[in-house]
């Protein structure tokens, strides 16, 4: 049987993670199987969230509002999970809706990647915009 408080607690919860319209948002998981190799991986990640983006073709790169709920990491270590916002203009969310090229990447000085997103995943991520 279903508690509606519980149900309540669950969606204010969670509904921050969800789009409304004008982002994506997502949730990073910084994940080492190894516990020793997970340790030292986050010691050297600090500030990973803020260097994480998405880039569409034509336009510059956006970075991830990251954490709103509450700071992930310390001096000495970041969190294995972030909660990454990516805010887009109306430019942008056309050029997406059109079929632009969009590219996943972060820039931390000890994790650099760039992968295009999938077609079949694009399709999917522009339902979320109003």
């Amino acid at each position: 049987q279903f508690e509606e408080q519980g149900i309540l607690d669950e969606l204010e919860a969670y509904a921050p993670l969800v789009p409304d319209g004008s982002n994506w948002k997502a949730t990073m998981l910084i994940e080492y199987t190894d516990v020793e190799a997970r340790k030292i991986a986050l010691t050297q990640l600090i500030g990973i969230e803020d260097k994480t983006y998405i880039e569409v073709d034509g336009f510059k790169p956006v970075y991830a509002i990251s954490d709103e709920d509450l700071e992930r990491e310390t001096d000495t270590k970041t969190s294995a999970v972030h909660f990454c916002r990516f805010e887009f203009n109306e430019a942008a969310k056309k050029a997406i809706k059109y079929g632009a090229k969009v590219i996943l990447g972060c820039d931390h000085p000890n994790y650099t990647i760039r992968t295009e997103i999938p077609l079949h995943q694009l399709e999917s991520l522009r339902e979320d915009f109003s």
